[in-house]
């Protein structure tokens, strides 16, 4: 893959668009390290034991579930850790190789982390709710994903590529935007109306299954909607080659 022009490729930001990929990427890296980092550290049987939701209800599953958990808490969080980069214009253009190294690393880790969430979705804490909203995100994530790859795999569609991956990136992003829902749902319940922590936690888990994940999916649109009107995006001045 080269680039016709790449001293004229990189677009200049505005500050509105460097904040919001700083607050994208920082975001990113605080839930990839600190969300997995206390099932690292304990045991699910240890965290239930300290009355944690999420760890209560799969420290009794089979080890077929547990490890389809782990492995979707790591491979998610090295998915969400790594995709801003894939989004930094300069790496993308100065840095191809790299570029393209971290890419695979970021679609094996969907692919893994994805499968790990269809597994997961029957076994949720929000009942049926929970298995169609986040089963539909895994399935999304996967396909999103695959799409992006073979777009770039097998026809060099570079626009395409970046499109698809800009969709699969707003599915992944799921992992902040769930924490962000529950905090907000939650502390309205607790702040308001004097709603105990474990039951806020419940009512609030009703919601996030589509919430984490459907508004990221519309602003991506929106964005991509954007982009087509406006100067196209570096990438889409890169020629494909063989």
């Amino acid at each position: 893959m080269t680039l016709t022009d790449p001293t004229t490729a990189i677009r200049p930001r505005t500050w509105r668009t460097r904040a919001a990929f700083w607050w994208i990427a920082l975001s990113a890296l605080a839930i990839a390290v600190l969300a997995p980092l206390p099932y690292a550290l304990t045991s699910l049987t240890d965290l239930a034991a300290q009355d944690q939701q999420l760890a209560t209800n799969y420290a009794g599953r089979s080890s077929a579930v547990q490890l389809a958990f782990y492995l979707h808490i790591t491979c998610g969080g090295i998915a969400l850790l790594l995709s801003p980069l894939q989004f930094a214009t300069r790496l993308r253009i100065r840095a191809v190789a790299a570029h393209r190294a971290v890419g695979r690393v970021v679609l094996g880790a969907i692919a893994v982390a994805g499968l790990a969430g269809l597994v997961l979705a029957p076994h949720n804490v929000a009942g049926p709710v929970g298995t169609a909203g986040f089963g539909l995100l895994a399935l999304l994530w996967l396909g999103f994903s695959a799409t992006a790859f073979l777009a770039i795999q097998r026809r060099r569609d570079v626009t395409a590529h970046r499109r698809w991956m800009v969709r699969a990136f707003a599915l992944t992003y799921a992992a902040v935007t769930l924490r962000l829902w529950l905090g907000v749902l939650m502390g309205a319940q607790s702040g308001v109306w004097g709603v105990d922590g474990d039951t806020a936690f419940e009512r609030a888990y009703l919601l996030v299954p589509f919430l984490c994940w459907v508004p990221n999916l519309i602003v991506a649109e929106w964005y991509l909607a954007v982009q087509r009107r406006t100067v196209p995006d570096p990438l889409t001045r890169e020629v494909a080659a063989p």
